[in-house]
């Protein structure tokens, strides 16, 4: 089973009521990690962008091939590096959700609205 697989199996369980996070706490903080992520995963993805522009090999076969396999590696292939970045962005956004239900299975409020300033100092207390 693909990890994409696995994480869309847990967030269909989540929605399910089957399973959830069972500290509001650590659902809030584990959300805010994933949110945290995907930033971090999309700067990785304009950065591999960038890979796709592959040149300098020159004029001969061989260096065509070789620019034909970095540009390969870039894209185009569910091996390449951008496939893999979304990959793992889908991956992120799914276990976000199943934290965002943690939280209001929880609390009965959404975790998108909910303040986070409000939200740390009544854990403090």
């Amino acid at each position: 089973m693909s990890g994409s697989n696995a994480y869309s199996q847990l967030l269909a369980q989540a929605k399910a009521g089957e399973v959830y996070l069972n500290n509001e706490a650590a659902a809030y903080h584990m959300f805010k990690a994933c949110d945290q992520r995907l930033l971090d995963l999309r700067e990785i993805r304009n950065a591999a962008v960038r890979a796709q522009a592959v040149s300098g090999f020159g004029d001969f076969q061989m260096g065509k091939d070789l620019e034909k396999k970095f540009l390969l590696q870039a894209t185009g292939d569910d091996n390449s590096i951008d496939a893999v970045i979304l990959k793992d962005i889908e991956a992120v956004k799914q276990l976000r959700e199943v934290f965002s239900i943690s939280f209001k299975r929880l609390t009965g409020q959404d975790i998108e609205t909910a303040n986070a300033l409000d939200y740390t100092t009544e854990q403090v207390q």
